[in-house]
């Protein structure tokens, strides 16, 4: 099978300059754990709904009369009356819903890791409280790209910043403390948290490569699967 979620994810990298500034490259990502779920098709409660048009992701991460702080991809129930918009390719319709029912938070830790580390868990483990705000058995799912690779390029504008192992820290060097601090941070707050190992210096020809891929795979089929039967379970 292949995973939507993980060509998205590719993408951000392979073959084009990585901007870590747009805001958007979380939803964008996390939109296809949805449509993973689909595919799947393990939750047969998720597919009624979704089909029906009972249920629908939410581009603009808000529910209907619930203030929270916005994650990056929510999912839940359709507001009564409300239209559905089906985008092409994509088999998940959007609307604006009533009721959270899953929410995903999207990271991507790809240089300066340790750094902004405890800003970083900070900011999951608040996003975890506003998910259960909404709604206390939604489905809480983080999603978290950490680079490991032997240096890496950033960008500000027209300026550039290449990592040099000193005083600017290697991905390579701090991937795996970065790693060790979310799970033991973060993941008691989520049902589902899953790390993303990957490789991209981002400089041309802007190569990736997961670290792993056979087994991430195989951890990311887990989740999904987990996540359908809590669906059923919960909702």
């Amino acid at each position: 099978m292949q995973y939507r979620l993980l060509t998205a994810f590719r993408g951000l990298f392979a073959g084009v300059k990585y901007e870590h500034r747009k805001s958007t490259l979380g939803d964008y990502v996390a939109s296809f754990l949805y449509e993973d779920l689909v595919d799947l098709g393990h939750s047969q409660r998720l597919l009624d709904r979704v089909n029906s048009g009972r249920a629908a992701l939410n581009t603009a991460n808000k529910t209907v009369g619930k203030s929270a702080r916005r994650g990056d991809g929510t999912f839940g129930e359709v507001v009564p009356g409300v239209a559905t918009v089906v985008v092409p390719d994509f088999t998940v319709p959007r609307a604006r819903i009533a009721s959270l029912e899953i929410g995903t938070e999207t990271k991507i830790l790809a240089k300066a890791m340790i750094k902004q580390i405890d800003r970083v868990i900070n900011d999951l483990r608040a996003q975890s409280e506003e998910f259960k705000k909404c709604n206390p058995r939604a489905i809480c799912v983080a999603l978290i790209g950490v680079n490991g690779s032997d240096y890496y390029e950033s960008y500000e504008g027209t300026r550039s910043f290449r990592t040099d192992g000193k005083v600017q820290k290697h991905p390579a060097q701090e991937s795996s403390q970065a790693r060790q601090r979310l799970l033991a941070n973060v993941q008691d707050s989520y049902d589902e948290l899953l790390i993303l190992p990957f490789s991209a210096r981002n400089v041309p020809p802007y190569d990736f490569a997961w670290e792993n891929e056979s087994e991430l795979k195989v951890q990311y089929a887990a989740a999904l699967s987990r996540i359908s039967r809590e669906y059923d379970s919960r909702f």
